[in-house]
């Protein structure tokens, strides 16, 4: 290479920006390397495989002359090239082409191959759509367990609502002893406990939450006339049962 002239205006007008010598360079060794890559494709030796292809490419697509024996006859009877076969003209023009094998796969290989992708596709697919449902099943089930839980809640807020009314009902009629035990709120007591006082809890555990709510609900508007979701004591049954929409939470909203 040349020696660079810095005091020239060539070398003054060249773009010295940080950067560019690098991707300049970079760009170079591509275009090399490129080039280099055509020169070995060009002086490979082919095989005999591609050898033969291009051939029979070649043969393939230069047209019949008339030389060959079966466009002669077509040309004695009055075929000319470029014509289309049959009587008035209705048939094709261009020969059926050869589908040459060329693999050593034997008969059928190819389409027992394409059989089994469409199989395994299919078992893709199902694979899926079964995880899509498991799916779908699974945020089903957690939002009703998600809507139970929050039934269970509101149930033991109605009954811990209906304890506390029944207790202050009772005791404004003198009543000191609750018809069940767990139709008060019982206070946190440490020690011992009657016998009896442990089958009655005993008894009262066995029933579910909406069990007591219907039950203790049922002494509320039995005894005192009140209703727990109306909020209201009410004069006398008839008065009860002509303004309060019904005995359950359901019935209320």
């Amino acid at each position: 290479d040349e020696e660079e002239d810095y005091m020239s205006d060539l070398f003054i007008k060249q773009d010295v920006r940080p950067g560019l010598p690098m991707v300049r360079r970079v760009k170079e060794a591509i275009q090399k390397e490129e080039k280099q890559k055509e020169a070995n494709e060009k002086n490979r030796q082919k095989s005999i495989k591609e050898e033969e292809k291009e051939r029979r490419d070649l043969v393939l697509k230069s047209a019949l002359g008339n030389e060959n024996k079966g466009f002669a006859l077509l040309q004695k009877m009055g075929y000319k090239s470029g014509q289309a076969l049959g009587k008035s003209g209705e048939g094709i023009v261009e020969p059926i082409p050869l589908n040459i094998k060329t693999g050593r796969s034997g008969l059928g290989h190819e389409e027992l191959k394409k059989r089994k992708a469409e199989e395994k596709l299919e078992n893709y697919r199902q694979k899926l759509h079964m995880k899509k449902q498991a799916n779908e099943q699974a945020a089903d089930q957690f939002r009703i367990r998600f809507k139970t839980k929050q039934e269970e809640r509101k149930m033991e807020g109605d009954l811990r609502k209906s304890q506390r009314a029944c207790q202050q009902l009772d005791m404004q009629k003198d009543i000191d002893v609750p018809k069940e035990t767990w139709f008060w709120i019982e206070p946190e007591e440490e020690g011992k406990k009657d016998e009896e006082d442990k089958e009655d809890e005993c008894t009262s555990s066995d029933l579910s939450v909406s069990e007591k709510l219907h039950i203790l609900t049922a002494y509320l508007r039995e005894e005192h006339f009140y209703c727990i979701w109306c909020g209201t004591t009410y004069e006398d049954s008839e008065d009860l049962s002509s303004n309060c929409p019904g005995d359950s939470a359901a019935d209320h909203d």
